[in-house]
């Protein structure tokens, strides 16, 4: 038996349209043709199989205790989702009796690894194709079905994933864990979820958030000169030009090159009143400007977000509804913005059918220019899937829904704009030098719009008011000042987040990197998360109360913010999560070592777990004192300060860390006569008691914290004490 397992049912459906009949339908499986030529498909729903859970691996491990901490698997299990165990019986049966099967998972990390991981979990012993399907036109299923490869060409695609799999289950059950306990311990209720790339993701909007709330508006100066030519050939029309900051007044201008001292600004509008000047530069050109590339998933929900304000979750699944049930589009889920180049030869039938499901764009068809070829077409570029585009069908499966019209129509737009002429941009420039200082006045219009007539805008968008035409002046031509003005401006805070924004920061997270090699290695990522993960990952913070939503802004929770001043910064900041993704791109390619990577990552959640007792400090380099007091808040170091109501121990990080404690006795009544010793998980000072079994170490925080550590000669043992 030839057996074919689709990612989906919709995409076994296709696979089974596209072989020859009769068909006869089965509980999860369609069987098509009869005789030798007989194949069956099937499919998976998503995942079938999912990481073990810790108790799977150590009975111990159900509960969650800080001595667990970190907990390691020796050999790694899946297990069956509950939800989807009939349809994996369903598979196990099939397999078994194959001859032949033919993968035709989704053309990415994720849709290899699900097939894969469930050929592996049954032991198929039978030869493995590999088939990819971007689009569930019946030609396109029919020309892939035609085409298939070796399974085994794409191994380090699964090995890509199932690294990120893994990495996923050690680092976000491990500091899950060990930070909801720590909370606990303190007396918060819930659970404090950490993940590698959620969490960064929090880390940007609680940093946004932080910044806008202690942002101090600082005054500064613009100012602006209108000259008028001098000769009397030239032409007379006036033009407003704005003060070039130079060097010399470096020490009143900001990281922006604004000025912020009036006095100077004064200065300059004086030495420039009336006074003649010189032209130093003129460039004037039309500038052609290609249209932009077909769209990729993050680009679609960039662009959704700010045109429609629709949320990232709603943007993928509405283009996933249009791909699967509707079949008007291409694979979804894309992270490329190029075509194949024999996807040109298709353009004909897809911009009819463009026509026939949006009839608005219908004169933009026929206006299209077919013999035209942008740089949109481009093997080269492609890898596993192509940009979003539509597909040639020319009706959709029923009636689209108002976001699918949208969702649709913005693919469309993207689309045609590859046969619309370029737009034509009149540029110009005039630099004017008055005594000491220089003057800048630009002239940007559009002088053809091309493309750009396709192009949607936003509906409350204010067009900026239409400039007169700078003279055309040559460089050394007269002018002169007639008036210098001076127009004090406040600097404003950034935006907050909204899903666009945030889906931005994600795809572009080297521009929130500060170191410059670090920046210059994210460039070539793709950023947080991947095309697929980037929508549910914000849904995620929504759902575990760390985001919420502000009108169209998303803003961070106490709890949220909370979490993130307690963690790390390796842990909160895109740095490591970032270079972890190019890592596993390095893995697709055969370049990185899997096992190297998850190695590396179990030392880092054991340097986070298990630093020396007194020594969990948010990574703070050097050694920690003996006795050292830490910050109940972050676990930073701790100094004495001097307040109102006598000496408390205040937080090093100050301000960005408010975390206080009272300063304890230095010789505690425990006949030991040492200075208090921090408890290894909540830093409060450990008092010794006298138990039934002898002395013992406990925190003062109790009942909040439980921790206890053996005593050895007066002093707490570093391993935890076994609880009675």
């Amino acid at each position: 038996m030839h057996l074919y397992i689709a990612e989906k049912p919709s995409l076994g459906r296709a696979i089974a349209a596209a072989l020859p009949g009769p068909y006869q339908k089965g509980q999860g499986w369609i069987r098509c043709g009869k005789g030798d030529d007989a194949a069956t498909v099937s499919w998976c729903i998503g995942h079938l199989l999912e990481p073990a859970e810790p108790a799977r691996y150590n009975p111990a491990w159900k509960k969650w205790r800080q001595e667990h901490l970190p907990m390691f698997p020796e050999q790694w299990q899946v297990m069956p989702k509950d939800s989807v165990r009939q349809q994996l019986k369903v598979l196990e049966s099939l397999i078994r009796q194959a001859e032949t099967i033919v993968h035709a998972g989704d053309p990415d990390r994720e849709g290899q690894l699900l097939v894969d991981e469930v050929l592996r979990y049954f032991g198929a012993k039978a030869p493995v194709q590999r088939i990819l399907i971007n689009d569930l036109t019946p030609a396109a299923v029919a020309k892939a079905v035609q085409t298939p490869k070796d399974n085994r060409e794409f191994r380090r695609l699964s090995h890509s994933a199932l690294a990120r799999q893994r990495a996923d289950w050690l680092y976000g059950i491990n500091l899950t864990r060990f930070y909801t306990l720590t909370y606990q311990q303190q007396g918060e209720q819930g659970v404090y979820s950490v993940g590698r790339v959620q969490t960064p993701v929090l880390g940007l909007v609680v940093e946004r958030d932080n910044t806008i709330a202690n942002f101090d508006p600082r005054p500064f100066f613009r100012i602006e000169a209108r000259f008028t030519a001098q000769e009397e050939e030239a032409d007379q029309t006036p033009f407003t030009a704005r003060w070039l900051p130079d060097e010399q007044f470096r020490d009143h201008l900001d990281e922006e090159n604004r000025l912020l001292d009036r006095a100077t600004a004064e200065q300059i509008a004086a030495d420039t009143n009336g006074r003649p000047g010189t032209i130093v530069e003129s460039r004037f050109r039309d500038r052609p400007e290609p249209p932009p590339l077909p769209l990729s998933l993050s680009v679609l929900q960039i662009e959704a977000g700010r045109l429609f304000r629709m949320g990232a979750k709603e943007v993928l699944d509405t283009a996933q509804n249009l791909y699967e049930r509707h079949q008007l589009i291409t694979y979804p889920r894309s992270d490329c913005r190029y075509l194949p180049e024999g996807h040109y030869g298709q353009r004909e039938q897809v911009v009819r059918a463009i026509a026939r499901v949006a009839p608005n764009l219908a004169d933009a068809c026929s206006a299209a220019d077919l013999e035209r070829r942008t740089a949109a077409w481009n093997d080269k570029r492609v890898d596993a899937h192509h940009a979003i585009i539509p597909t040639s069908r020319p009706a959709p499966n029923g009636k689209l829904t108002p976001a699918e019209e949208k969702i649709y129509d913005l693919i469309s737009r993207h689309y045609l704009m590859q046969f619309a002429a370029d737009a034509v941009h009149r540029e110009g420039r005039l630099t004017v030098r008055v005594a000491e200082h220089k003057f800048r006045a630009t002239e940007t219009a559009i002088l053809t719009p091309g493309w750009k007539a396709l192009e949607l805008k936003l509906r409350e968008g204010r067009s900026d008011p239409q400039k007169a035409p700078l003279p055309r002046l040559e460089r050394g031509e007269p002018v002169l000042c007639d008036d210098c003005s001076i127009a004090e401006r406040k600097t404003q805070p950034p935006q907050h987040f909204t899903d666009a924004t945030l889906l931005s920061a994600m795809t572009n997270i080297a521009r929130f990197v500060s170191d410059p090699e670090l920046r210059k290695t994210l460039r070539e990522t793709d950023g947080l998360g991947t095309e697929a993960t980037r929508a549910a990952i914000i849904d995620t913070l929504f759902k575990r109360e760390y985001l919420y939503r502000d009108s169209r802004h998303i803003r961070a929770t106490d709890k949220g913010k909370a979490l993130i001043s307690a963690l790390p910064e390796s842990v909160s900041k895109p740095d490591r999560t970032a270079v972890w993704e190019a890592t596993l791109e390095s893995i697709r390619r055969g370049e990185g070592d899997p096992r190297a990577f998850l190695d590396t990552l179990k030392q880092e959640v054991r340097d986070f777990i298990n630093r020396p007792q007194g020594d969990r400090v948010a990574d703070e380099p050097g050694d920690a004192q003996p006795g050292q007091v830490h910050c109940p808040k972050c676990r930073a170091p701790m100094t004495e300060r001097d307040g109102k109501f006598g000496r408390f121990h205040a937080c090093t990080r100050y301000p960005d860390c408010t975390g206080t404690r009272p300063i304890e006795d230095t010789a505690p009544a425990d006949g030991t006569g040492q200075k208090p010793i921090p408890c290894p998980h909540c830093f409060s000072p450990l008092v010794r008691r006298k138990g039934k079994k002898g002395w013992f170490w406990g925190c003062s925080n109790f009942p909040a914290c439980r921790q206890t550590l053996d005593d050895e000669d007066g002093k707490p043992a570093i391993r935890l004490r076994k609880s009675t």
